[in-house]
């Protein structure tokens, strides 16, 4: 799901250096020191998910995780997912550095997003949390997969039979993903909760 160089308009390509510049340095300003390491951590398996590429006709899909680096990073998933697309532009020519704007505002957005939804329907039990995970995995992709049929649909006529198949092709991928980042919140849920975030008691959510 990467939009390589030249493909996008210029005005699109300057539009999305721009606003993806803008929530980077917002993503910076939000991000705890003590987050580092599981920035890192998320970052990695971003990286390494999105390198896996399964051919679809002209276009490819691949595990992308917008929602499950939202769930675990919050804010600083725009920062996380920004990363791991400019490592991949530099060492495997994925995207391109041009292009990176608007694949981080592809990626990214539906991640600050889905962070947001999990905070409020992660509850307080593994079930609940189960449900979020979920909910959060399979909408990442179905917004990141909107925002690629729109910007490919930007580039004319050539491109607007691509951005529909490529649409089409993630539905699958959406399913994929609900899956693994329902079943990667469990475990950390039974494992190590802290990296959820703060569990609140039903006292404290009623109140």
């Amino acid at each position: 799901m990467h939009i390589s160089d030249g493909v996008l308009p210029t005005m699109v390509t300057l539009g999305g250096l721009a606003a993806s510049g803008g929530l980077l340095a917002l993503s910076l300003r939000r991000l705890n020191q003590k987050d580092l390491p599981k920035v890192a951590v998320v970052t990695s398996a971003f990286f390494v998910a999105s390198l896996v590429h399964l051919p679809f006709g002209p276009t490819s899909v691949h595990l992308m995780l917008p929602g499950l680096a939202g769930a675990l990073l919050g804010p600083a998933a725009f920062l996380s997912i920004t990363l791991g697309l400019f490592l991949q532009s530099m060492l495997f020519q994925f995207g391109g550095l041009t292009a990176l704007g608007a694949n981080a505002l592809m990626m990214g957005l539906p991640a600050l997003v889905c962070g947001s939804l999990f905070q409020r329907l992660r509850g307080t039990t593994r079930k609940s949390h189960l449900l979020a995970g979920a909910v959060s995995g399979g909408l990442g992709i179905l917004l990141a997969g909107l925002g690629l049929a729109l910007l490919l649909a930007s580039g004319g006529e050539d491109f607007l039979g691509v951005a529909k198949l490529a649409l089409a092709a993630h539905v699958p991928a959406m399913l994929i993903e609900a899956a693994v980042t329902a079943a990667t919140v469990g475990f950390l849920f039974r494992v190590k909760p802290e990296m959820l975030g703060k569990i609140r008691n039903p006292s404290e959510q009623s109140g």
